[in-house]
């Protein structure tokens, strides 16, 4: 499967053998390859590819190295810790080593990399948990990361077992996450705020037309609070402080466009009032008031913020 331009492939086979520009070496923080996936690289790459990562440690447990391959097809060994000097690993471990492996293979600016099941050899990590984790990893990264080096990442595992659990969690994961979810429903904001004698609307720029309460979409990595508080400086300048919960919105036709629900948010608005970002225009609204066209259900949930004052006077 492919996520933007990043192919995901799961394949039976030698990790030593292969010809991508990188092959990932699950590690321990010294980088001594005695057993396992470690030892195979040394035997077929030559002394010198441990004999560099020696150089770069100790580290601590869950960062990469990069080193040469020797003899090896490949251009790069990645050195993902994955235990220390006792041999035990979890789940943390491993997220932050596939993770800091990606990351280490992006700034070398590597384009191809073959994994293998990270914590499942020695440190006697499952293969069901490790396949999941390692799927949300690149995930994140695919995610997070604004111009993917990487356009081919492989999972190579020696047996025919482990390769059907990680062919079939990874799968599974990345179709659900790139597919399913992608539907919706989509988290947005929105903030009632509290200005001079009423509160803050916006006309909007875009479609849905009309005037409506500050607010849009939550971005990757913020909270919703954060969210709030730069949706409402973007559209109208003013800072947004001292605010509460008012409610959930989650009405499948709230939006014309598509499902969202929105955390809405009441507080008070501070600063010089003025439209920016995609808001064409910004007022004060006085509750009686109200501007006849009302985008989404803002008018619904003015109403819930007019009924939860007076029910607190």
């Amino acid at each position: 499967m492919k996520i933007k331009d990043t192919e995901i492939l799961i394949t039976k086979g030698d990790i030593t053998e292969s010809n991508n520009e990188a092959i990932v070496n699950a590690a321990n923080n010294q980088f001594y390859m005695g057993g396992g996936v470690a030892g195979a690289i040394k035997k077929k790459g030559g002394k010198i590819i441990e004999e560099e990562a020696i150089k770069q440690g100790p580290v601590k447990v869950g960062e990469a190295v990069v080193t040469g391959a020797g003899a090896l097809k490949a251009k790069y060994v990645i050195h993902a810790t994955t235990m220390a000097m006792d041999f035990k690993t979890d789940e943390n471990i491993i997220r932050k080593a596939t993770y800091n492996t990606l990351l280490a293979a992006q700034n070398k600016k590597i384009s191809s990399i073959a994994f293998c099941a990270l914590g499942c050899g020695v440190g006697g990590f499952s293969y069901e948990a490790a396949s999941k984790i390692m799927a949300q990893e690149v995930f994140r990264y695919l995610q997070t990361t604004s111009l993917p080096t990487l356009k081919k990442i492989e999972f190579i595992l020696f047996s025919e077992e482990p390769m059907q659990i990680f062919k079939k969690n990874i799968n599974d994961y990345l179709e659900h996450i790139t597919g399913k979810l992608r539907e919706g429903p989509f988290l947005t904001v929105d903030g009632i705020v509290e200005f001079d004698t009423g509160i803050v609307m916006i006309e909007r720029t875009n479609p849905p037309l009309g005037w409506a309460l500050p607010g849009g979409f939550v971005d990757y990595g913020e909270t919703v609070e954060e969210a709030v508080k730069r949706e409402v400086k973007e559209e109208t300048s003013l800072e947004f402080s001292d605010f509460r919960l008012l409610g959930v919105y989650s009405n499948p036709q709230r939006d014309a466009r598509f499902h969202t629900v929105s955390i809405v948010f009441c507080g008070k608005g501070k600063g010089r009032l003025r439209a920016a970002s995609d808001a064409k225009n910004a007022k004060i609204y006085k509750l009686d008031l109200l501007p006849e066209k009302i985008a989404f259900d803002h008018k619904k949930v003015i109403e819930d913020y007019i009924k939860q004052a007076k029910s607190r006077k």
